[in-house]
C-alpha cells in the first residue's frame, strides 16, 4: 500500500527546473519509494546492494555510461567518487531531470552537493510520515498558530481515534505500508542496520554496544537540553566522544537538536540547544516503553508529546520545501516568573517551548498534554515583547483538547492534530 506523500508536487516541480534532485533524509523514511512511484519509467539503482557500490566506486564513469541519465540513485552516499561525474554529465547536457538521488546521511549529502552540484541540484529533506501523510489529508500549509490558519486547516482536519497510537507507532512508512508489521521487530532491526551501516560509515565506531547504550540515553532525554557531560557520566565515555557521537545522530537523521533563541536584549537566555528524536517510535523502543497504553500513562509522556508535537510542526515545514532551522527556536530564561501550582504561589524559569518566526513575528507555542488549559500556560510568552525590530504574533498551547479556542486575545489553544 503507498501512501502519498505530501511533497510529491515539490519533487516533481524541482525535477523539472533542475538537472539533477537529491532527497535526504534518515533510513526508512520513503526516499526511494516516492521517487520510483513518481518516475516508474526511470531505471533506478540502491546502492545498499554492496556489489552495484563497488562497481560504481572502481569505476563511476564507465558506471555512469551504463546507467545513463534518466537515472535514480538511492543511498548515494556510499559512493562520494559518482558527484564528481554527475557533475561532469550535467554540464555536458541542457536538460532538466537528469538525476534522482536519495541518501540517508543529510548533512554528509548536503556538504557533497554543496561542493560537486552547486546551482546543479535542488536539496530536499524527506521526514516520517505525518499525520496529514497517514490521515490522506491533502492539506499542505506550514503550521503556524493564527485564526487564519485554524480556519483553513479544519476544512480537512480528522481527529485520530487515539493520537497516542500514532505517537508510539511512530512515522517510519514500512509500519504503515504493511499494517501487519510487528513493532518490536521492526525497530530492533532497524537499529541493528542503522548501527552497522550508516555509524560504521559515518565514523570509526568500533564498541557499537557503547553506541547502542548512547542512543538509549539519548532517547531518555528527547525534549530536554542537551547535558553532554550527564550523558557522558551514564555511558562511561568521555564528553569529546559523547559530541562526537551526538554529531552523528544528527548526520543521520535521527535526532534534531532545536537552537535556544538568544537575541543579545535576552541577557538572562540560556544557550543549551534541546535534543528531540526525530521518530518517537524508535524513542518509545529504546527506551523500553513497549505497548501504547504504558507510553501514554508513564514518566516519558510529556517528553514523547512534546517530541511529537515538534516534530510534526517541523514536517509541515520540510514537505514545502521550507528550511525551518532558519524559522524555529525555543527560550529558556534565569529570570523568574510567578505561576500557581496546586494552589501555591512558585517561581519558575521562563520557558517557551517553541518560536515560529516568520516576516519578523515571532509565534510562541507551548505544548502540554492536558486536554484544557489556562492562559497562564502562556506566561513566558510577553518576555519576547522586549525584542526590538521583532513583533510578538499570535501565541498558541498545543495540547489534547476536542475543539480550537482562545484562552485570551493573542493566545489559542489548538488540538495537537491541527497541526
Amino acid at each position: 500500500m503507498y501512501i502519498r506523500r505530501a511533497m510529491e508536487d515539490v519533487i516533481l516541480r524541482a525535477d523539472k527546473t533542475f538537472k539533477a534532485t537529491l532527497i535526504t533524509g534518515a533510513r526508512q523514511t520513503g526516499k526511494f519509494t516516492v521517487l520510483e512511484a513518481l518516475f516508474p519509467d526511470r531505471r533506478s539503482v540502491t546502492f545498499d546492494d554492496a556489489y552495484l557500490e563497488e562497481q560504481a566506486k572502481r569505476n563511476p564513469d564507465m558506471f555512469l555510461q551504463i546507467n545513463h541519465p534518466p537515472v535514480t540513485l538511492d543511498e548515494v552516499q556510499y559512493v562520494p567518487e559518482l558527484f564528481r561525474y554527475i557533475k561532469m554529465v550535467c554540464d555536458a547536457s541542457r536538460e532538466r531531470g537528469l538525476f534522482t538521488l536519495s541518501g540517508s546521511q543529510p548533512l554528509l549529502l548536503m556538504k557533497h552537493a554543496a561542493e560537486s552540484l552547486s546551482g546543479r541540484v535542488c536539496v530536499l529533506e524527506m521526514l516520517g510520515l505525518s499525520l496529514r501523510e497517514i490521515q490522506g489529508d491533502p492539506f499542505s500549509e506550514p503550521f503556524l498558530p493564527t485564526m487564519d490558519y485554524i480556519l483553513a486547516r479544519q476544512k480537512t482536519v480528522k481527529k485520530p481515534e487515539n493520537i497516542w497510537e500514532i505517537i508510539h507507532r511512530g512515522s517510519y512508512p514500512e509500519l504503515y505500508h504493511t499494517p501487519e508489521m510487528d513493532w518490536q521487530s521492526f525497530y530492533s532491526s532497524y537499529v541493528k542496520t542503522y548501527l552497522e551501516r550508516d555509524v560504521r560509515s559515518l565514523t570509526a565506531v568500533q564498541d557499537l554496544d557503547s553506541f547502542r547504550r548512547f542512543m538509549v540515553a539519548v532517547a531518555a532525554r528527547t525534549g530536554q537540553m542537551l547535558n553532554y557531560s550527564n550523558i557522558a557520566d551514564e555511558i562511561s565515555r568521555d564528553v569529546g566522544t559523547v559530541k562526537n557521537w551526538m554529531s552523528i545522530l544528527e548526520a543521520s537523521g535521527i535526532v534534531y537538536l532545536l537552537e535556544p533563541y538568544t537575541p543579545a536584549v535576552l541577557k538572562r537566555a540560556i544557550k543549551t540547544p534541546k535534543v528531540y528524536f526525530r521518530d518517537t517510535g524508535l524513542a518509545s523502543y529504546l527506551t523500553r516503553w513497549l505497548t501504547t497504553e504504558t507510553l501514554a500513562f508513564g514518566a516519558m509522556s510529556g517528553a514523547m508529546f512534546e517530541t511529537y508535537a515538534v516534530s510534526e510542526i517541523l514536517k509541515s515545514y520540510a514537505n514545502r520545501n521550507i528550511d525551518y532551522r532558519y524559522c524555529v527556536s525555543y527560550y529558556r530564561g534565569k529570570d523568574k516568573q510567578k505561576k500557581k501550582e496546586n494552589g501555591q504561589t512558585v517561581e519558575i524559569e521562563s520557558e517557551i517551548d517553541l518560536i515560529i518566526e516568520e516576516n519578523g513575528v515571532l509565534y510562541p507555542v507551548e505544548i502540554k498534554t492536558n486536554t484544557a488549559e489556562s492562559a497562564s500556560a502562556a506566561g513566558s510568552f510577553t518576555v519576547l515583547d522586549k525584542v526590538p525590530e521583532k513583533k510578538r504574533g499570535t501565541g498558541a498551547v498545543v495540547n489534547l483538547c476536542p475543539q480550537p479556542g482562545r484562552l485570551r486575545e493573542n493566545v489559542l489553544e489548538i488540538p495537537v492534530w491541527y497541526i
